[in-house]
């Protein structure tokens, strides 16, 4: 089994896929890249020194580590499994890391899909949006084997902050599931704060800057509170995204019998967003359903 890793092929370079990439050809890996744009690819190996090619197989070969960070299950297999996907270009014994935020089934899938071709895998959603990718600090989660991540790890931390594997295939994902279940509601509860206190006529940045300090504090109150006062959205991690993701949430829910009462009103909160307009704004954007 190899355990060298120098030379990495980096399939998607979308809002988080380029600056993770980045991170790796900073710290010396010999980076091939792949994008759908084409242009993107070029301007990226222009940028960080690395190769970019026509197909993710072409990307693939050769490559130790192929890394794939894309938008949904259906873009996955498209860039792993299909002929001229990732899997079809990989040697014995590299290792296949899928970044995206998929379905639990999918992995369990790649896992099996991977094995057939002697290849390691993990499935590994991250958390930390644009600004944790940029500044290399996102949290992943990982579900795999323990060699394979303990292979992966070292090159992981690149960009995280925070690297945990949670168990078998498939444990990752169901994570980030938690992850967006637990997200939804605190913005939720944030949007519904500062529209109290605006109509209460207090001010809102006093409110924040008291509530934070205690047990109301969270992430999102102290990255978003300010732009949610300012009606600002066109930043961060987008509505149709986030509604992707609690799709999977819900359905998975079902499969296990889950009850999930608020993220199922949360999604369809979102959904009113998207009838406003707001597909592509932040997911704080819960804010502005309150007072259009």
């Amino acid at each position: 089994m190899r355990q060298t890793i120098s030379t990495i092929a980096f399939i998607g370079l979308g809002v988080m896929g380029y600056p993770m990439a980045g991170h790796l050809a900073r710290a010396g890996f010999n980076v091939r890249v792949y994008n759908r744009t084409t242009d993107k690819a070029i301007h990226w190996a222009k940028e960080f020194e690395g190769s970019h090619h026509l197909t993710p197989r072409e990307a693939a070969e050769g490559a130790d580590l192929v890394l794939i960070c894309v938008g949904n299950d259906d873009d996955v297999r498209q860039v792993t499994t299909c002929p001229n996907g990732a899997l079809h270009g990989m040697s014995k014994d590299s290792l296949l890391i899928d970044h995206t935020t998929a379905s639990g089934e999918l992995a369990k899938a790649l896992d099996s899909a991977c094995r057939e071709h002697s290849v390691g895998f993990l499935d590994a959603p991250v958390s930390g949006g644009q600004q944790g990718a940029e500044n290399g600090a996102l949290t992943i989660m990982c579900g795999g084997d323990d060699n394979d991540f303990r292979r992966a790890e070292p090159v992981l931390q690149h960009y995280a902050r925070a690297v945990t594997l949670m168990g078998p295939a498939g444990s990752g994902q169901l994570t980030k599931m938690v992850n967006q279940i637990c997200i939804g509601g605190l913005i939720q509860a944030l949007s519904e704060g500062l529209h109290f206190a605006e109509l209460a006529e207090l001010d809102q940045q006093r409110v924040i800057d008291v509530i934070s300090q205690g047990a109301a504090g969270s992430w999102q109150m102290e990255n978003r509170h300010s732009t949610m006062i300012a009606d600002s959205y066109d930043h961060g991690f987008a509505v149709d995204w986030m509604r992707k993701d609690l799709g999977i949430c819900l359905e998975q829910a079902r499969k296990l019998g889950a009850s999930l009462p608020i993220t199922a009103l949360v999604d369809q909160f979102y959904a009113d967003i998207q009838a406003m307009g707001g597909g592509r704004w932040d997911t704080s954007s819960l804010r502005k359903r309150l007072t259009p």
